[in-house]
C-alpha cells in the first residue's frame, strides 16, 4: 500500500469502512508536514475511483487511474490557494473558492461513481470560507466525499473539525523512523531525525539539502551572540537569505536543548545569559516568529526582534 509504515493502520481502517460501504462524507487528514499526508491522499483518491482496485490500492492502468494521474478526472475537484488577479499566489483560501466548490459538488458524478473534492491546505481557509463550507458539510450529496488536509488542524474552526472524520498522522517511534530512513538510503539518518524532531519525512528532506549544516550555524550564531560576539544584522541577513522559518525552528530547538542541559546539570551548549524563565519565554517567542513569517510582516524585522531578545 505504501512505503511508510506509519500509514498502515489508517489505510486499513479506511478500507474496512469502504468495504462496509460506510465511508464518511468528510475526512480531515491532520498532522505535521513531512509525514506523507498528501501521498496518502493521492493514493486513496486514486484507489477510490479505480475501476480495478486491489485491496483499495489503484491498479494504475485503468481509464480512471490514468485520468487521475493526468489531473483530468471529471469527478476529482481540487481546491488550493489559487492565484490572485495580479497572478500572485494567495495566502488564504477565500469564500468564492468554496462557493464554486459547493456548486460543483451539487452536480452528479460524470462517471456514475464517487465524486471527490479535496481542500489543501484546509487550515488556510479564512473565516468566511470556513463558514461557507459548513453548509456543504452539513448537507452532503450522495456518493460525495470531501477530504481536508491540514498541517495545523487547530487553525480550523471547531465547527469544521467536528463534522469530519479525523485521521491523525503522528510521528512514529524513533526505531520505526530510523529503519525507514535507512531503507530510503539516508546516510545521516540519526542526526537528521534529531534535527527534524523525529519527523522522518522532514529528516529525509533535510539530510540532502544542507539543513544539518544550517542547524550547526544557528547554534554557533546563538552562542556567539550570547557571548557578545557576532553581528546581529549579519545573522539576520544570513538567516533571511536561506530559509528563515527553518532557521527559527532550529533556534527554538537549541533553546530547548539549553534548558534540558541546565535541568540535567550538564554544560549548556549555547551558554545563554538568559535565566530559565526568560529562556523559556524566548522559546515561545521563536515559535511565534515562525508563525509571523507566514504572514505579511517583513521577515528581517521578525528575525531582528527575535535576535534582539536573545541578546
Amino acid at each position: 500500500m505504501t512505503d511508510r509504515p506509519w500509514h498502515v493502520d489508517a489505510w486499513a481502517r479506511l478500507q474496512a469502512r469502504r468495504e462496509r460501504d460506510a465511508l464518511p462524507h468528510a475526512l480531515l487528514l491532520a498532522g505535521p508536514a513531512g509525514l506523507g499526508k498528501r501521498d496518502f491522499l493521492a493514493r486513496f483518491v486514486k484507489g477510490l475511483l479505480c475501476q480495478r482496485p486491489v485491496e483499495g490500492a489503484p491498479c494504475g492502468m485503468c481509464r480512471s487511474c490514468l485520468l487521475v494521474a493526468a489531473g483530468t478526472h471529471p469527478d476529482v475537484i481540487t481546491l488550493g490557494l489559487g492565484l490572485r488577479k495580479d497572478g500572485a499566489t494567495r495566502t488564504e483560501i477565500v469564500v468564492d473558492q468554496v462557493r464554486d466548490l459547493s456548486q460543483r459538488l451539487a452536480m452528479s458524478s460524470q462517471f456514475g461513481g464517487w465524486q471527490v473534492a479535496t481542500i489543501d491546505p484546509a487550515d488556510a481557509m479564512n473565516a468566511a470560507a470556513a463558514n461557507a463550507l459548513l453548509k456543504t458539510l452539513e448537507e452532503p450529496t450522495p456518493s460525495t466525499i470531501l477530504i481536508l488536509v491540514a498541517d495545523e488542524p487547530a487553525r480550523l474552526p471547531a465547527t469544521i473539525r467536528s463534522r469530519c472524520q479525523r485521521i491523525d498522522f503522528l510521528v512514529p517511534s524513533r526505531e520505526v523512523a530510523l529503519a525507514w530512513l535507512r531503507g530510503q538510503g539516508v546516510a545521516d539518518a540519526a542526526p537528521a531525525l534529531e534535527a527534524a524532531a523525529g519527523n522522518p519525512g522532514l529528516a529525509r528532506e533535510w539530510a540532502s539539502d544542507g539543513a544539518l549544516k544550517q542547524r550547526g550555524e544557528v547554534r554557533n550564531d546563538l552562542k556567539s551572540l550570547a557571548a557578545g560576539r557576532g553581528d546581529p544584522l549579519e545573522v539576520v541577513k544570513r538567516w533571511q537569505a536561506a530559509d528563515p522559518a527553518r532557521y527559527v525552528w532550529f533556534a527554538a530547538q537549541a533553546a530547548t536543548d539549553e534548558l534540558r542541559a541546565r535541568a540535567a546539570g550538564t554544560a549548556a551548549p549555547l551558554e545563554s545569559q538568559l535565566d530559565d524563565e526568560s529562556l523559556d519565554g524566548w522559546y515561545g517567542r521563536a515559535n511565534r516568529a515562525r508563525d509571523a513569517l507566514r504572514g505579511p510582516l517583513r521577515a528581517d524585522l521578525v528575525l531582528l526582534e527575535l535576535i534582539a531578545a536573545w541578546r
